[in-house]
This record gives structure tokens, sequence and C-alpha cells, in this order.
């Protein structure tokens, strides 16, 4: 008897031990998809080309095209006139071919997958044809059994919605159904509303792919209900890496979908905080998910909600999307538990659109265990709404050990309606983007004719700044090899950069100032209700006819005075615009629109604005402690002391983290600098001058692709070498910001060294050598905590990282530099003693590695009984 139950028992554990391994394995076998097909098309080209991350594309004229399964029916090849610096690459995009009539490609495919098909556009100059006359409709015939065509696009305009989302080019992804022949064909059709309309396309990926869309999804609000994709075509409108970094169509499985970062996406003022496994952890794919449904890197990161459960209550972690209404949606999200182990530990509710998606998610009561992947599929159907939230908040009924949510990865598709479409209408342009292509309509407009001799010295002049343009960027690009170079040898951080410029400027494109050029009629309707129009007769009144003495500050835009409106009852702060100033019409209506409708603590408020008799005035409320810059360098005023410093800085942070986040749409300020961080008279910071400032892409892109604008000294290394702008520029250039409240001198000094002539450079140097207390305002000098020290100068290097995937957003820098304050405060109130010679500070290694700001601080916190510090994310300031 002893010996039959210690054989079954052996026998149990072999087979458990055989199961373990089988369900738990890192399957290298498991999910493993090669194509069938795999076909890329670079259209209108005759040869075969790489693009940049090496994958080859045929052209469509190619004599490879037929033998790779390609029949294309006769179309105008042409190449654009200009290649705009934010295509990932010259291949498909240089190259179009053109339809004036109906045309059609054909492709080998396969009846027993589904076929992804990606389209490629960039709206640009072909054959002299206006790209905004490219109106055209695209369906994918035959498909699924007893089905008709799928229209993936009607009266679609590469054009408006390249504009709309500020991209230079424009991705559609769609999923077809197996089909019931051996090819599929796409068929462009000009749209019949435009008299002059024309297709054209400059790329086309058609691979075969697994069914990825088998799960059945729950019908949100609708618990007796689900949705089954089956037949139906789908496009994907979001994917998204949470938490992370961007992935690389050839970081990604073998049919080369890209994940972005969540960033843009983040809804709210709390953004959480980031979240990433750890070297030790292996994520482990069950037997029932294929490694092809999202790759380790999205499951290895995360986003979570915090360490303080007081905070967490009160908030949901949410991002918000863009969407076409009258269709269904499927919302999927994945899950990845990768810090706690045990069941009952983090448990949340999901809600989407207001509505509960499903209670009390338990990850680890999901997987059994920590490091396995998992998803889940929730379907909503839009009437009318043109936008989808998602958000996640702890479950107070499951009395759970933590009070947090997790998420690791978001997916949105578009299911086909009834009649097979997929299409949706053209976005439409921001309200920034509106105004801006209204101002460029306007002076083109009121343009002055030219005689020929005149339009020759514009042609020559124009021809000129171009050529000066490709110099310096030639000059920069050897500059920057070198000095790399040399820093390598010398330990110099070549994560900074140093301009050319001797002067540190603000660089911008003049504008016309004509008083014809811009009207109060140009505000949209609903700034010119909130925002107060003055009369030049008040303008001058207020300044006593713009008296020299009232003279406040100078800007790129022009003189500023102070002034008194409302029969002395207000004081103001009167912008004037300089003729001549590099800053002009657009900057103005941009700064009309923006702060109009912004209402914070910590931005600057706009009263009103003043346009007559060719004058343009902007009216602020008036600072009484001018600018940060006036208060750290060069000034007879009294020095501020750390905890000052560190409270202004926080409260910029503040407002910065609600442009990024709290507003409508997502507004990069694109100048930030100590001039631009004011003082008010109980010396509470708020940021200033919208001018240059730009709202982020809406869809399925992280960057604005746009001239470079900003302050040299302050401007985004990354952003500078690739016209892309992030809300990751505002961090690089808070971060020079940090870095200058800290040694009180200036972001760029030509008088210096050097090594010393960029302070963020120079800052990153001594942090590197544990020499950063060598650098610090002498005033500042045995005031700090060590502790708060460490977590600044941590807080500030990680922000002028060289690239933007590597930088954390504003809410964790707002997180670290509340945390900071906590620790300097803690310091003061009689806890750890601050450091009060330069010799204490030789234990002090500031080094960037570990696993990130936020990860590191939730340990420290552990130890701190108070947590109500956290202020912005337990009482959000808004609108």
């Amino acid at each position: 008897m002893t010996t039959t139950s210690t054989a079954q028992i052996f026998l149990h554990f072999i087979l458990y031990l055989s199961l373990h391994n089988l369900i738990f394995a890192t399957t290298a076998n498991n999910g493993i998809y090669n194509p069938s097909v795999s076909i890329l098309v670079n259209c209108g080209s005759s040869s075969d080309e790489h693009d940049a991350e090496g994958r080859e594309w045929v052209g469509d004229t190619s004599p490879n095209a037929s033998a790779s399964g390609v029949i294309s029916t006769k179309s105008t090849p042409s190449t654009a006139s200009f290649q705009d610096p934010s295509l990932p690459s010259s291949v498909p995009y240089m190259t179009a071919a053109i339809f004036e009539s109906e045309a059609t490609y054909k492709f080998s495919a396969s009846k027993k997958e589904r076929l992804l098909i990606r389209l490629h556009f960039y709206p640009a100059s072909y054959n002299g044809l206006n790209p905004e006359n490219g109106f055209f409709n695209v369906v994918a015939t035959p498909v699924a059994d007893g089905a008709g065509g799928i229209t993936l696009l009607h009266n679609f305009s590469a054009y408006i919605t390249a504009q709309a989302l500020s991209q230079g080019y424009i991705v559609r992804e769609f999923s077809l159904p197996m089909i019931n022949d051996d090819f599929l064909t796409l068929t462009f059709t000009p749209a019949i509303v435009q008299p002059k309309a024309f297709a054209f396309i400059n790329g086309i990926e058609v691979i075969s792919m697994p069914d990825i869309f088998t799960a059945t999804a729950v019908m949100v609000g609708f618990s007796d209900s689900s949705v089954t994709v089956g037949a139906s075509a789908v496009q994907t409108m979001y994917r998204l890496n949470v938490g992370g970094q961007y992935i690389a169509p050839t970081n990604n499985t073998s049919f080369s979908r890209t994940w972005y970062d969540d960033t843009p996406y983040i809804s709210g003022a709390g953004v959480g905080a980031t979240a990433t496994a750890g070297p030790h952890i292996k994520i482990q794919y069950p037997m029932n998910l294929p490694t092809y449904i999202a790759p380790p890197d999205v499951y290895r990161t995360a986003r979570q909600m915090g360490p303080d459960p007081k905070v967490n209550i009160q908030y949901n972690l949410s991002w918000s999307f863009q969407i076409d209404g009258n269709f269904t949606y499927i919302v999927r999200l994945h899950f990845c538990e990768i810090q706690l182990a045990e069941v009952n530990q983090r448990v949340f509710d999901i809600f989407i659109n207001n509505q509960t998606a499903q209670k009390d998610v338990d990850i680890i009561a999901m997987t059994s265990s920590m490091a396995i992947p998992v998803y889940r599929d929730y379907a909503i159907y839009i009437s009318k709404e043109e936008q989808l939230l998602v958000e996640l908040h702890p479950s107070a009924d499951s009395k759970p050990e933590f009070f947090d949510a997790i998420l690791n990865g978001i997916e949105i598709f578009k299911l086909s309606d009834a009649d097979g479409n997929l299409a949706g209408p053209n976005p439409k342009p921001s309200v920034m983007l509106e105004n801006e292509l209204q101002i460029t309509t306007t002076a083109q407009k009121f343009q002055p004719e030219y005689s020929s001799e005149k339009s020759h010295v514009i042609a020559g002049t124009a021809s000129g700044a171009a050529a000066a343009g490709l110099i310096f960027a030639l000059c920069f690009v050897v500059y920057q090899r070198k000095r790399r170079a040399n820093d390598s040898e010398s330990g110099v951080s070549a994560s900074g950069w140093l301009p050319l410029h001797r002067n540190s400027h603000t660089t911008v494109s003049k504008s016309n100032m004509s008083s014809k050029s811009c009207t109060s009629s140009q505000l949209s309707t609903m700034a010119a209700s909130l925002c107060r129009h003055f009369s030049i007769f008040e303008i001058k009144q207020a300044t006593k006819n713009f008296d020299e003495s009232l003279i406040i500050g100078v800007g790129g835009f022009g003189k500023v005075y102070k002034g008194i409106i409302d029969r002395g009852a207000t004081k103001v702060a009167i912008k004037r615009a300089n003729p001549d100033s590099e800053q002009g019409l657009h900057e103005f209506q941009t700064e009309i629109e923006l702060l109009s409708k912004l209402r914070h603590k910590h931005l600057v408020s706009l009263i009103g604005y003043c346009k007559e008799d060719n004058e343009m005035c902007l009216i602020y409320d008036y600072m009484a402690n001018g600018t940060l810059r006036e208060h750290l360098y060069k000034t007879n005023k009294p020095a501020l002391s750390w905890k000052q410093r560190l409270e202004i800085c926080i409260g910029a942070a503040r407002g910065l983290h609600y442009l990024h986040t709290g507003a409508k749409n997502t507004i990069i300020h694109r100048d930030v600098k100590t001039t631009n961080i004011l003082l008010d008279e109980n010396f509470v910071a708020k940021v200033s001058d919208f001018g240059l400032s730009k709202t982020a892409p809406l869809m399925n892109q992280s960057h604005v692709s746009t001239v470079v604008k900003g302050s040299f000294g302050y401007l985004d290394p990354e952003y500078f070498r690739r016209q892309q702008l992030t809300i990751k520029s505002d961090v690089y250039s808070f971060g020079v910001v940090l870095f200058e409240v800290m040694c009180a001198r200036p972001a760029l000094n030509p008088s210096l060294s050097k090594e010393q002539v960029s302070l963020a450079d120079w800052a990153i140097h001594n942090q590197k050598k544990g020499k950063i207390f060598e650098i610090i305002d002498p005033y500042l000098k045995g005031k700090i905590n060590l502790e708060c020290l460490s977590k600044f100068v941590e807080t500030a290097e990680k922000c002028v990282s060289e690239y933007g995937n590597d930088r954390p957003v504003m809410g964790d820098v707002l997180w670290n530099l509340e945390f900071a304050l906590q620790l300097q405060e803690r310091d003061e109130d009689g806890g750890v003693s601050s450091h009060g010679s330069g010799s204490s500070v030789d234990v002090l290694n500031l080094s960037s590695e570990g696993d990130g700001v936020v990860n590191e601080m939730r340990e420290e916190l552990d130890d701190l009984n108070e947590l109500s510090v956290f202020s912005q994310f337990l009482n959000p300031k808004g609108r």
C-alpha cells in the first residue's frame, strides 16, 4: 500500500513538472509565425530598394514585380519634390504611383490566412499636382465568402490628415479576413466630389498573418452580449506599449508591427508611474498565448498608479483616444504582473467610456504567477462620440493589499460595419493648426506683387538662406562627430549639444505684421468670447503712451510694459509687438488661442489683447517678482533659498504637466526656459510665453514634424536633429532649467572654456565624476540635504538624456521634485543632517544607473510617514 502511494505521488509529481514546463516555457517554438505572403511594394519605382530598416521593397514597375506576385494597372510614376525630414526612410515615400482614373493592384494571396495591409502616403507635390486635390477611395476585393468588397478609405485626403495630425506621412493598417480567391485586389479611385481629384500611393505592404482575433469580446454595458471578429475586416487604430518605449517593426514579430509610447494619450492630471521588470524576471508565455500576440518588451514595462493608496484612490489611470463614430471597436488590454506574486495584492476595475468593462481584475488570479502575459478584449459600439476613454481604478470592494492598477499594453481595433465599410471622415485640424493655416492664407492674400527683377532678388536670397542652412547643418554634424570623439576620450558626456551660435536667442521666422494680416475676426469664436479686446486708447492710457520708464522686460516679441487698467484697479503686464521682431502675428494669435482656453494656477493668465493701428499687444496678469532668471544670477536681488527654488521648479513642472496631460489637446510649450517662468508676489511660479507652442498629434504618431524653434541652450538635441517635436522636448528644456536653478549660471556661456560652455554638458560631466557639489551655487553650499540633492540631480540628468525615450514624462519629474522637497523639509525640521563642506560630498555618486526614477523612489517612500506632499496628484488643479 505504501509502495503504491509513493509511486502515485511520484507519477503525479512528474506530470506536474511536465505540465508546468509545457505551460510556462518561454516558447522557443511556440507562437513563431512565418508568413506565407510577404510583399512590400515601392510604388512609382522601377527598381527594388531597401528601407532604413533593411527591408526590401519591390518597385511596382520593376522586372521582379510579377515574380513577387504584384500586378498593377498603368500608373504615372513620380518623385516627390521635397523630402520631409520626418520621413523614416526615402523608401517607399519618395516615389509614388499617381492615378487620375480608377486603377488596381493585384497580389498573390493565401486562402488560409488573414492578410495584413499597410498603405503608406506622403502628401507632397508630384508632377506639379496640388496635394490638396488628392481625394480618393480604396476598396479591397475579394474577401471572405459571401462578403463584398471592403471599403478601406473613402474620400480620403492624405494632405488634410497629415496637416490635422501634424505629421509628415500617413500609415493606415488593416487586417482582412481569409479571401476566397488566389488574388487580393486593391482598387484606387479618385473621388468624384472633387473636380481635379487624383489618387496616389507611395507604398503597400501585403503580409499574411495569424488570426489574432480568435477571442470573444464581451460588449461593454451588455454582459450577456459578445462580439467575435470572425469574417470582419479590422483597422488598427492604436497600438501602444504602455509605460515603455517605441518598438520598431524590426524588433517585433514577423509581421512587422509598430508599438508606440502611450504618453501622448494619457488623460487627466494623474499619469501614474512607469515600472520595468528587473533583469532576473523572464517573461513566460503560457501555452495558449502565442508570442506573436505581443513581444516580450510590451510585457516587461508597465504603467501603474504609484505607491500611495491615498493618492491612488483619488484618481483614475486613464487614456483618451480620438476615434470615428458609428463603429464597433475592440479594446485589447495587455497585462503582465512584474512586481507582485500573490492573489489579492493588486485588484482593480476597468472602465471604457465611463461604463464598467470588468470589475475586480486580479492578474495573478488570472495567470497564477508573476511574469506571465495575458490579455482581455472588450467590445464597445461608439455612436456619435469621437472619443474613447480607457480607465483603471483600484477595487475597494476586494480590499486588496495595495490600492493600485497596472497596464502593459493597449490595442484598439475598428470593425467593419454591415456594409463592409471601414472608412471614417478625414480628421479636423486642431484649433491652433486652423489658425496657422488661416494666417498663412491671409499672408499670401496680402502679399505685394514684385517686379521680375525683385523676384529674382528674392529667389536668390531664399536660395542663399537655404544654402546657409545646409552649410550650418553640415557643420553641426561634423562638429558633433568630432566633439563626441573628443568627449569619449576626455570623459565628457555626449548627451548634450553645443550650437555654433555665440549668443543664446530664439530661432524663429519673421512674420508680416501688417494691420490687415490679423484681425479679431480671425480668432476662433471661443477665443474671442473668452478673451477681452482692448482698444489702443485703453492700452496707451494704461502705459502712459508706452512710457519707457514702465518697461519691465524685453523679449523676442517686443517690449513688456507695466500698466494699470480699469481706472487703477488692476495691474497688468502689456507685451507690445515690435514691428521688426522675429516673432509676429502667428505667435500673437497662437498665444491668444491657447491662453484664452487654459486656466491653471501655474500658467500665466491672459486678460486680453489689442489689435489696432498697426499695433499688436497682449495683456497679462502682472507678475510682481519678474522672471526666475532675475533671481538666479546677474542680479542685485536677494538670492533664493534652496527650498524656494524647489517650490518654484515644482510650480513650473505642474504647469507643464497640465499642458501635456490636463488640457483638451496635449500642448507642447517649445520654449521652456528661466525667462519664461514668472513669479508673482508670493513667488508662485507661472509658465508664460506660448507663442511657439504646438498641439501634439492625436492619433498613432508620437511626434510633430515641424521646423526647429526654441532657445539655444535649451533645445532638445533630438528635436534639433530630426525636426520631430514631442512632449519630451519640453522635458529636456526643463532639465536645463533645473541645472540652471541649482548652479545659478546661464544655459550657455561662450566666454567659458569649451567643456563648460553648455551648462547641461558641464553638469553631466561633473555628475559622472562625483563632483556635482563643486558647480552648485556657492550660496547654497551647506544648505542642501544630500538625499535631496541626489534626487534633484538624478531627475535633471534624466531630463537631459540625449534621446527622448530615455527621458521621464513631466508627471514623473513633478513627483520626484515633490519628493526632493519633502526630503529637504524633513532635514530642516530636524531630520537627517545636511552636508556642511565639500569633503562630505565625496561619497555622493549620482549615477544614472538603476531601474528608473520612480522605481527607486518607491523604496525611499516606504521610509516616510507623510505622503501629503504629492499635492498635484491628490488635488489636481485644472481648467
